[in-house]
C-alpha cells in the first residue's frame, strides 16, 4: 500500500468518476484502476460496484468505512510533514486569541525574551473555538484558549491556568451602573439592547448559556469580534455586554457589574497543546513557562 493510492482512492469517494480523478492528479485513468484494484485486493472486499451500462460508480458499505480510515490516515501524514517541517525551524505554531493576547499575555513577553521564545513563536490570532479546530487538526502546537469548561479532547494536553469572572458591562450613564457594587440577576437584563461578541468566541457561548438557563431572550443589536469596539460602543450608552473582567481596564470608561446568578460561567484560561506530536526543547520551555 502507498500514500499515491489512498489519494487517488479517497478523491474517488467524492467524485465517484475514474476520469475525473485521473485528470484531477494529471495521470492515465488505468493508474487510477489499478490502484483501486490493488487495495480491494490487499483488503480482500470490494470496494465500488461498477454499473457499465449507466456509466455509475457506488461505493460500498466497506468502501465507505475504509474511506473513513483513509482520511485519518491522510490527515496525519500531513500533520507529520508539517511536525517536521517546523521542527527543522526550531518554530512553534502557536495560538492566541484576541482578548488573552491583549491583557495577559504581554506580562510574560519579558520571560520569554530572555529564554529566546519570541523569536521562535509563528502566532495565529483567531477565537478560541478555531484555535481549538486549528490544534485538533495539527495546524497549530500549543496555544492559549479560553473556554468555559475544562478542555478535554483525545490527543490534547490541557491544564487551566487561570480563571475570571465574566460580568456586565455598561457606561457609566447607564442606570445599572448604581448596581456595579451589588450586582444584578441576569433576568434582569430582557429589556436591555446587548453588544455581543460573534459566534468564534466563547462570550458568545457564555450568553447564550445564560439565556438559556434563564428562559429568556434579550436583544442583540450588535456582534462584534473586536473587544476594543464593543467596549467603544458599550462606553457611548449604545448598549451593554456580557464579558470577562480580564478584558476591563480603567482607562476604558465603562463599569462592570457582577451577576448574582449563582449558576453562571467562568471565563477560564488553558495552556493547551498535542501530545501526538513529540515535544522540543524550545515548546518545552514554552510549556513550563505558561503553565507554572
Amino acid at each position: 500500500m502507498n500514500t499515491k493510492d489512498l489519494k487517488y482512492y479517497h478523491k474517488l469517494v467524492q467524485l465517484k468518476n475514474f476520469s475525473k480523478v485521473a485528470q484531477e492528479f494529471h495521470v492515465s485513468q488505468p493508474t487510477i484502476t489499478n490502484a483501486v484494484k490493488r487495495l480491494e485486493e490487499e483488503f480482500h472486499t470490494t470496494f465500488f460496484i461498477r454499473d457499465q451500462s449507466h456509466h455509475e460508480l457506488t461505493v460500498t458499505n466497506n468502501g465507505l468505512q475504509f474511506d473513513q480510515h483513509v482520511q485519518s490516515i491522510l490527515n496525519e501524514l500531513e500533520v507529520a510533514a508539517k511536525d517536521i517541517a517546523n521542527a527543522k525551524e526550531e518554530q512553534i505554531l502557536f495560538g492566541l486569541p484576541p482578548i488573552i493576547g491583549n491583557y495577559f499575555f504581554p506580562p510574560l513577553t519579558p520571560s520569554m525574551m530572555k529564554m529566546d521564545l519570541m523569536p521562535r513563536l509563528e502566532v495565529y490570532e483567531q477565537g478560541s473555538a478555531e484555535l481549538l479546530k486549528m490544534l485538533r487538526h495539527g495546524d497549530i502546537d500549543v496555544a492559549l484558549l479560553g473556554s468555559l469548561v475544562p478542555i478535554n479532547y483525545p490527543h490534547l494536553t490541557s491544564q487551566t491556568i487561570q480563571k475570571f469572572p465574566i460580568n456586565i458591562i455598561v457606561s457609566p450613564d447607564h442606570p445599572l451602573a448604581q448596581k456595579a457594587d451589588t450586582g444584578v440577576y441576569f433576568k434582569e437584563l430582557v429589556q436591555e439592547k446587548f453588544i455581543t461578541f460573534d459566534e468564534s468566541f466563547v462570550h458568545n457561548q457564555a450568553f447564550k448559556t445564560m439565556t438559556r438557563i434563564n428562559h429568556i431572550c434579550p436583544r442583540v443589536i450588535y456582534k462584534s469580534s473586536d473587544v476594543h469596539v464593543i467596549k467603544s460602543m458599550v462606553a457611548e450608552n449604545i448598549g451593554i455586554s456580557y464579558i470577562t473582567s480580564l478584558a476591563v481596564i480603567p482607562s476604558n470608561n465603562i463599569v462592570q457589574v457582577p451577576l448574582l446568578d449563582t449558576e453562571k460561567p467562568e471565563f477560564l484560561i488553558s495552556c493547551v497543546r498535542r501530545n501526538n506530536k513529540a515535544i522540543s526543547p524550545y515548546q518545552q520551555k514554552l510549556w513550563k513557562l505558561l503553565t507554572k
